[in-house]
């Protein structure tokens, strides 16, 4: 069937190269898609048109000689597949810089500028994936370098990141005026028990918060004004961003099972290894405790576009499970993207990705424990292999929403038995959905 309001269908590789200590965990080398050009030839086969492409900063500096990144996007040129260049990728750049760095901005927007030097015809750019999560995760929660466990560092990341990619942008469109920026992010909905409403709202502000500041958007009105500043961050350098916006082009909304949050003041009903490190309650997937289940990429998508009006992409849609589990969950993507096309949001695209599948996202790539998820191709074998879910792209990329008989039956997130923690009836739940139901 033709879905005359179908979004385009974007491809992506895993491209995560984080540091933990002294060592870089480079999904590329783990899948080979390092040292493979034909994994190219293999994704345009699929119909896609337009790949997130990871150029990144900290692997350019182990080779400056640009004999990599020349040969693959002159590949992706002659084969009409649009790149969306990527610098940094839940990274902290080259082992001379940090995210708590203050020259971390200058420098990446160096490195931009160089890129686009290379490549003027490049068009599109992310300069930081999902800038937001990559500071909580390496300078709140310490899992990645450099490894901090505080407010203010997560809060100086997080701005580090944000001035990177203004400034990259900047550097970037001296070279090509019309080059878009498309920024990606984890926006996953909140919930809680009452008794942590503050703490709800407070997160709620903050999934926001990079989109905020690109925007331009936050002044000494904001509901996170003095959050920022009674973290240690200045004035001055909260309200730079006023002053130097750099509104996305397209927003990128990454969205996984685990991204919707749910959070308990009842932390004795949890295992230990559930706790929040932000405060004493438990921080779980809300697709495994609420009722309600998850907020769903049409709700996302609807939520993203009235708040900011700007287009909307979903750039990231995996689930580390079966190819039938895998099926289900791109075909809600599909379904909750046309939908809120329907509803009058500017929804361009979403994103096939972790075409090769992805390394040792369970322990969130903190080790090596030889965890692999294939994707729309298993490199399990050592050279990429058609999956059931390939034939599902190639129709959503012809335009066509795939048979019926991949959606009879509703994934496991909408089953029962996806509840893990069976909790007292007693506890009222608070949460944003009513604002932007379906």
């Amino acid at each position: 069937m033709i879905e005359a309001e179908s979004p385009e269908i974007w491809g992506g590789a895993e491209y995560t190269c984080n540091r933990v200590g002294d060592s870089y965990f480079d999904q590329m080398i783990c899948s080979g898609h390092a040292t493979r050009l034909s994994d190219f030839e293999e994704f345009a086969s699929l119909g896609i048109k337009t790949l997130r492409f990871g150029l990144l900063w900290e692997r350019h500096e182990l080779d400056p000689s640009w004999g990599w990144g020349d040969s693959r996007l002159g590949l992706l040129r002659q084969l009409g597949v649009r790149p969306i260049v990527n610098f940094v990728h839940h990274g902290s750049g080259p082992p001379h810089t940090d995210l708590l760095d203050p020259e971390f901005p200058a420098k990446l927007a160096a490195y931009a500028g160089s890129v686009a030097e290379r490549y003027p015809w490049v068009d599109a750019y992310t300069p930081v994936n999902e800038p937001h999560t990559t500071a909580r995760f390496s300078a709140m929660y310490g899992m990645w370098y450099p490894h901090h466990r505080s407010r203010a560092s997560y809060l100086r990341a997080l701005l580090n990141q944000l001035k990177g990619t203004v400034l990259s942008m900047r550097a970037v469109r001296r070279i090509n005026p019309r080059a878009q920026l498309i920024q990606t992010e984890d926006v996953g909905r909140i919930w809680s028990t009452a008794e942590l409403q503050a703490e709800r709202d407070l997160f709620d502000h903050r999934r926001w918060l990079p989109f905020d500041l690109l925007h331009g958007s936050v002044d000494r009105h904001h509901p996170l004004y003095r959050y920022l500043l009674n973290s240690g961050l200045r004035e001055a350098e909260v309200l730079w961003f006023q002053d130097n916006p750099c509104r996305p082009d397209v927003l990128g909304i990454n969205y996984y099972l685990t991204s919707d949050r749910f959070l308990d003041h009842r932390v004795e009903c949890y295992p230990a290894d559930r706790i929040s490190s932000e405060g004493p309650y438990a921080d779980v997937e809300a697709v495994r405790a609420c009722p309600e289940g998850i907020a769903g990429f049409e709700s996302l998508i609807l939520e993203a576009w009235e708040r900011y009006q700007s287009p909307v992409a979903v750039t990231e849609v995996h689930l580390g499970d079966s190819s039938d589990q895998q099926i289900k969950w791109l075909i809600e993507a599909w379904d909750g993207a046309v939908a809120a096309r329907r509803k009058g949001a500017d929804c361009v695209a979403i994103t096939v990705w972790a075409l090769l599948g992805s390394f040792n996202w369970n322990v969130l790539v903190t080790h090596e424990n030889g965890r692999y998820e294939p994707g729309v191709f298993d490199v399990s074998g050592g050279i990429p292999v058609r999956t059931p879910l390939a034939e599902v792209v190639s129709q959503m990329a012809r335009g066509e929403r795939s048979v019926d008989r991949f959606s009879a039956s509703a994934g496991w997130w909408r089953q029962p038995q996806r509840i893990a923690y069976h909790l007292p009836d007693s506890a009222q739940q608070v949460d944003a959905m009513s604002e932007f139901a379906a």
